[in-house]
Parts: structure tokens; sequence; C-alpha cells
């Protein structure tokens, strides 16, 4: 686990990500984002009430000398305008000024539009709010990538020098065949991300047409779109396997002899949501494996979405795969 934090430090030290934190009144985010400036691996915004950040800051001896702190109903008058008008422009005709401005006062959609705008490259919330209100003003404003039309969530699997990606364990709960296409090619970058070249396997209770089904026909579909949607990934996605055939070399060689996948793999496609859930808690609780996510995937520009009961080692964890993200 040590290793994979060093190498995304490494990665994104210097590169002076810009990482802006809606919940600035939280003491786990202004103790991560202080070891994070400190060590320099990001340049920390701090969203919220000035008076709530630094009563917060006072309580627990924090220095924010260093880390700048916007308050939204406090923002300089033409900064605000200029952001009114990009988030009116934005959303092409479906919200007004005067909505834009409520939006504007709530410091997720404030905090997205810094995104949106280029003053951030990336945002970290959830540690006090619902995931719902970080993934909608994300998907109202800063949108998909292109390519994608919807977001999806990876967990990075870890244990030792082992490192796989699973997917979708978090957001689609049933997925077709090009909703899990979509997702095959969203994990293969998030896996470069994590220096994993990937080796993507869509994943099925059949290999290679081993059993008849429609839920087969859909993984066999999905595998075929995912290599048309990334021709250059085409020799790198296969399906579709079942697990074993994917992940273990002597069944793959068995099973699809022909393929450059199979027994090598990964990064693991579910084919729903339940299965990908299931999935990756098996592979924590009984493999003794480390859950790192859910890394949202597909957006233009990295928001990512803390659990609630996040701890401060988690926010700095999640702030440092935010910049690694928003440098890829």
């Amino acid at each position: 686990m040590v290793e994979l934090f060093e190498q995304l430090k490494q990665k994104i030290s210097g590169e002076n990500k810009v990482i802006v934190f809606p919940e600035g009144e939280d003491s786990r985010i202004q103790g991560a984002v202080i070891r994070l400036a400190k060590e320099g691996l990001i340049k920390p915004i701090l969203l919220g009430s000035e008076q709530g950040i630094l009563s917060t800051a006072k309580a627990n001896g924090y220095d924010l000398s260093d880390i700048e702190v916007i308050d939204p109903s406090n923002y300089d008058k033409k900064l605000l305008a200029q952001l009114n008008a990009a988030l009116v422009e934005r959303r092409k005709g479906k919200t007004d000024a005067d909505t834009a401005s409520k939006w504007l006062q709530d410091v997720n959609y404030f905090g997205t539009m810094l995104v949106y705008t280029g003053k951030a490259d990336g945002m970290v919330s959830g540690a006090t709010h619902p995931t719902g209100d970080t993934v909608r003003p994300a998907l109202q404003i800063i949108k998909t990538a292109k390519g994608s039309s919807r977001i999806s969530g990876a967990f990075i699997m870890q244990k030792g020098d082992q490192r796989f990606v699973f997917s979708d364990a978090a957001i689609n709960i049933d997925v077709d065949a090009e909703t899990m296409a979509e997702i095959a090619v969203q994990s293969a970058q998030t896996a470069k991300v994590f220096d994993i070249d990937p080796k993507v396997a869509m994943l099925s209770f059949s290999t290679k047409g081993s059993a008849k089904s429609p839920l087969v026909d859909k993984v066999s579909e999905a595998t075929k779109l995912a290599k048309a949607m990334a021709p250059d990934l085409a020799n790198q996605i296969d399906g579709e396997l079942q697990f074993d055939a994917a992940f273990v070399a002597s069944v793959g060689a068995a099973k699809a002899p022909e393929s450059s996948v199979a027994g090598h793999a990964n990064t693991f496609i579910f084919p729903s949501l339940e299965a990908g859930n299931i999935g990756y808690k098996i592979a924590q609780r009984m493999g003794g494996f480390e859950a790192i996510g859910p890394i949202l995937q597909g957006l233009a520009k990295p928001v990512s979405d803390l659990s609630r009961g996040a701890n401060e080692e988690d926010v700095y964890k999640v702030a440092i795969i935010t910049a690694a993200q928003a440098l890829a």
C-alpha cells in the first residue's frame, strides 16, 4: 500500500495541481490539506464559512496561513459574476442567473465551477455531504469526458505487490453492452494512472461461448464495442471470460488459448453492479486485499467522492489520487 501512494506522490510532486475541498470547516479536511501542502503534493483551496474554517483551525491548533480559503458568501463580486455567467452559459438555458446565483452559494456547486473554469484541477468532497451532492454538480457542469456518456466507479485492489482494477462496483446498477464497453475503456485509463499496464477481462459465467444466454451475449457484444471504442487497446481487452480463465494462467491457456488477456488480466469488468460490489467485497474481506475507492471514472475533469466515514488519512489519499487523475 505504501508503495502505491509513494509512486503517486512522486508523480504529482511539484506539479502544483490545485484541488478544491468544499468541506473546509471539517477538521479531517484541514488536517489532510495541511499535510498535502507541506509535502508539496498539491495546492489546496478550502471552501466554506471563513469564520467556521478559522474556528475549526483554532480548535485543532492548525495553521492555515499558507492555505487558500474562499468563502462563497463573501467572494469577490466581479469574479462571482464571472462564475455566474459561465454557469448560465454552461447550462444552455436550463438554469437562469437567479438560480445560478443560489447554486453558487452551495460549496459543491462553487467548487465544481472552480474546476470547470480551470481555477482548480480537481475536487474532493463527500466527508459531510451525500454522494448525490458531490456527483450531481459534476454531471451538470463538468459533464462526461469525450467518448463517455456516463460515469462509473472503480476500486483499486491491492495486497503486497498485487494491484488490480475492479469496475464498475459503485455506480451503474444494471449495465447494457454499450455501458459495459464504456466502463472497460474508462477502467483501462484508470489502470494507467496507477501504473498498471491494462489487461482488461470482460467477466461472465461463460468463457468464449461455453454457455449460452442473453447475459453471455451481452458481455461478448460489450467486448466487441470496447475494442471498437479504443482500437489502441484492442489487444488488451478480451471476453467473455470467467474469472478463473481471466486470472489463472493455466485455466486461461486451457479455456481461451488464443487470448492475450486470459490468465493475465489485471483489470476486471463486471457485468452488473451486483456482481462488482460482491466481487470486490469478497476480495477485500476474504482475500485480504485493500480496496481503494470508489474512483469516479468518465468525467471530463476529476471529482472524487469521499465516504462520510472517511478519516484524515482517507482524505489525504483520495486527494493524491485526484491530483494523479488530473495529471493524467
